[in-house]
C-alpha cells in the first residue's frame, strides 16, 4: 500500500516522489492528472491516518543534532553580520520590537521506548513541551488585536519590510537560536501554536503524531505545501508530516534541504 497525498500541484506530487523514491516509500497522488503510483524500491507501506509509525533511530537522531548544531553556528555568525542593518530597517518601517517571539507546541519526548515499537497511542496524551519561537517581527505591533489567526496571502497586517523578510524567509533566521537550545531542528514537522493544535486535533485523526519528533525550521511539509490556509491545507501537511517522520533518514534530510534552498531562492510561497 501506499501513502496518499491529497491535492496539491503536479511539480509538488513530482519532489514528494523524488523524497519517497529517495527513501523508499511511494506515494499514491489523488489526482487523474497523476500518475497513479510513484517509483521506489522495497516500499514502507504507511496507510493515511493508520495508528502506527516507524519512529527515526537513536543513530539518526544523534548525527542529526550534530548537524543542526554545526549549521546554526555557522548561519547566527554570518546572520549576526547583516543584524544591525535588518534591525535598522525593521524600526524605520513600523514601530515595534525588532524580534518576534510566540509560544509553540514543541516535541511530545513520552513516546515507546524503541523507535521501532511503533507508536503507543497512550503516551501522547499531551500535547508537547511549549516553547518560545524567535522571529524577526514581518507585521504591526496589533496584528492579533482580534485574536489567533492564520497568515493569508497578501495579508494586509504584513508590513512592507516584512514581506521582503518572509519572502527571503530571514524572518526565520532567528530560530537557528531555538535549534542551539535543543527546542528546534532544521528539518521537522513545523511548531504550531497551542490554540491551534487544540482545534486541529478536534478536526484531524492522529494530528499529534507530528509532536513525535523536534519540530523544524523547514520541512516536506513545508516545502511540498507552502504555508497554511484552512483545515484542508492542514490535512494534507499532517499526511507529510507523518510520511517524514516514518521515513526520516539521512537521504530524506538532504532532500528536504536542497528543495528548502530552491524555494527560498525563488521566492516560493511567500506571504
Amino acid at each position: 500500500m501506499a501513502n496518499r497525498l491529497t491535492g496539491g500541484t503536479d511539480d509538488r506530487a513530482q519532489f514528494a516522489s523524488g523524497f519517497l523514491a529517495g527513501t523508499g516509500t511511494a506515494v499514491v497522488a489523488m489526482s487523474a492528472a497523476l500518475p497513479a503510483a510513484l517509483p521506489g524500491e522495497g516500499l514502507v507501506p504507511v496507510p493515511a491516518y493508520s495508528g502506527t509509525l516507524r519512529l527515526p533511530g537513536t543513530v539518526f537522531l544523534m548525527v542529526k543534532r550534530g548537524f543542526d548544531i554545526a549549521v546554526s553556528l555557522l548561519a547566527l555568525g554570518a546572520f549576526g553580520l547583516a543584524l544591525p542593518l535588518l534591525a535598522l530597517v525593521i524600526k524605520l518601517d513600523s514601530p515595534g520590537t525588532v524580534f518576534f517571539s510566540q509560544e509553540r507546541v514543541g516535541i511530545n519526548r513520552r513516546r515507546s521506548r524503541s523507535p521501532y515499537d511503533g507508536l503507543d497511542r497512550r503516551k501522547v496524551l499531551q500535547p508537547g513541551r511549549p516553547f518560545k519561537v524567535i522571529k524577526l517581527r514581518t507585521m504591526g505591533v496589533h496584528a492579533e488585536a482580534g485574536g489567533p489567526q492564520w497568515a493569508t496571502k497578501n495579508d494586509v497586517r504584513i508590513t512592507r519590510v516584512g514581506r521582503f523578510l518572509r519572502k527571503t524567509r530571514l524572518d526565520e533566521v532567528p530560530q537557528f537560536l531555538n535549534v542551539l537550545r535543543g527546542e528546534m531542528s532544521l528539518v521537522g514537522p513545523r511548531p504550531e501554536r497551542l490554540v491551534f493544535v487544540r482545534q486541529l486535533e478536534k478536526e484531524i485523526p492522529f494530528y499529534r503524531d507530528r509532536l513525535l519528533m523536534l519540530p523544524g525550521i523547514t520541512g516536506l511539509a513545508q516545502v511540498i505545501n507552502g504555508y497554511d490556509d484552512g483545515i484542508e491545507s492542514v490535512r494534507r501537511k499532517i499526511e507529510l508530516d507523518r510520511q517524514y517522520i516514518h521515513s526520516a533518514g539521512f537521504v530524506a534530510e538532504f532532500k528536504i534541504l536542497l528543495a528548502t534552498v530552491s524555494v527560498v531562492l525563488k521566492g516560493e510561497g511567500a506571504r
